[in-house]
């Protein structure tokens, strides 16, 4: 099983990008051999809960790891939900180190230390721009943050481009 981790707004996204992620999760399944890979998210809210929704209705399977704080909220039945009883920022370290890959779908301060955490921890980084979020301007920091050159972030603006990007990652992904 490979495994998708999943950075995202967690306010209320704009259609336009509501339509972007059905649009990921949909080519990601037809695309990536959905019978082996998994979506990781932080949460079940804002765009996180688009794709949760849209990734179970398509039978991925789904792991949340919640904060904390918002650990007794309710998930859906047939998500996997990991109460680690860490905060924030802790859970999206344990969100990126279980990824084989990083995809951010637009976002803002958590989604941009997700992407620094992967880059860090070696996880290749995938970014979905042009989307009108503080996550854009990654485009100014890719393909390295700095000179360790730790992974790529590959930063596109179209959701064929990112599906293809991520799916030939996953390819060359040991399990």
């Amino acid at each position: 099983m490979k495994y998708v981790g999943i950075a995202a707004y967690s306010g209320e996204p704009p259609p336009n990008l509501i339509e972007d992620v059905r649009e990921f999760i949909n080519m990601l399944v037809r695309n990536c051999n959905a019978g082996k890979i998994a979506l990781v998210v932080g949460g079940y809210w804002g765009l996180m809960k688009v794709l949760v929704d849209e990734g179970l209705r398509l039978g991925l399977p789904v792991v949340i790891i919640p904060p904390i704080e918002l650990e007794n909220i309710e998930y859906p039945e047939n998500a996997l939900v990991i109460k680690s009883g860490t905060s924030f920022r802790l859970r999206s370290v344990i969100l990126v180190r279980s990824s084989n890959v990083l995809v951010a779908l637009g976002g803002a301060g958590g989604t941009f230390q997700e992407i620094v955490t992967a880059y860090d921890e070696g996880r290749p980084v995938f970014v979905l721009g042009g989307k009108g979020l503080p996550t854009d301007k990654v485009r100014l920091l890719a393909p390295y943050i700095d000179d360790r050159k730790t992974s790529r972030i590959i930063y596109v603006e179209k959701v064929n481009e990112l599906v293809d990007e991520v799916c030939s990652e996953l390819r060359r992904c040991v399990a």
